[in-house]
């Protein structure tokens, strides 16, 4: 039996006074709770997440990674920085970098491979935008996105992974897959890592990571085949993201 796992992701949001009660809240709200539960924070603000989520059941983790180990590349944080604050999760090839920051598939499959030989858990990222999904693309978009993965770094890579399915037609726009849209796709990523390795397909977590909220959390993650969400908006309002937890 798959554990249910709810992950928060900040975005770019957050001051060190407004994250001290959210994460104090978390913290408070998911005790004693039996899921996995992890924030992805900006990368200033790791270190007060590590202080203030110390000896709790909450992990905690950043919102992307370079693929580069380390050199000239002004700006970036590599993995291995990232297990120095004792980071244990990372974002990879969330829509808005593929977007905004022009992620290919191949530099997200070379940022999941420089996470996991830092032996951080990437947090991959797949999903189709409103023109793909219109044009009936869902299914070669997401395997294309998974295979860039699988290719550069192993079936087995993805036993210590978690997937994160993202309908970016849902992501902030008020509109939300319907249970059955959400758990065809689920279906669909965990059929593909079948095909290579049943045992890896079975422990997978797959996440629904489109607008998932407090009313319909329970729904979504009844579908057989979600474990839990990728929360973004309301990972910001303590008593949502702790109702989206008890809900798992």
């Amino acid at each position: 039996m798959r554990k249910k796992f709810v992950a928060g992701n900040w975005k770019m949001h957050g001051s060190l006074e407004s994250n001290a009660g959210l994460l104090q809240g978390v913290r408070n709200g998911v005790a004693g709770m039996s899921l996995d539960v992890a924030v992805c924070v900006p990368y200033p603000y790791l270190g007060q997440a590590r202080d203030a989520l110390k000896g709790s059941n909450v992990a905690f983790g950043a919102q992307d990674v370079s693929e580069h180990a380390q050199g000239a590349y002004t700006g970036e944080v590599s993995a291995t920085m990232l297990t120095d604050f004792g980071c244990q999760y990372v974002i990879v090839g969330h829509s808005e970098r593929r977007s905004y920051y022009g992620d290919t598939d191949a530099v997200v499959a070379a940022k999941c491979e420089a996470a996991l030989k830092a032996n951080l858990v990437p947090i991959l990222c797949v999903g189709e935008t409103l023109d793909e999904r219109e044009r009936n693309v869902t299914a070669e978009v997401v395997t294309r996105q998974l295979d860039a993965v699988i290719s550069r770094c192993g079936i087995a890579a993805l036993a210590k992974s978690v997937v994160a399915y993202e309908p970016v037609w849902a992501i902030g726009t008020g509109r939300t897959a319907t249970p059955e849209q959400a758990q065809e796709v689920h279906a669909l990523i965990r059929a593909r890592v079948a095909r290579e390795d049943a045992g890896v397909a079975a422990g997978l977590q797959i996440l629904y990571g489109g607008s998932m909220k407090p009313n319909n959390a329970k729904e979504l993650m009844a579908q057989p085949d979600i474990d839990g969400g990728l929360i973004g908006g309301a990972a910001l309002v303590v008593a949502d993201f702790v109702a989206i937890c008890a809900a798992a």
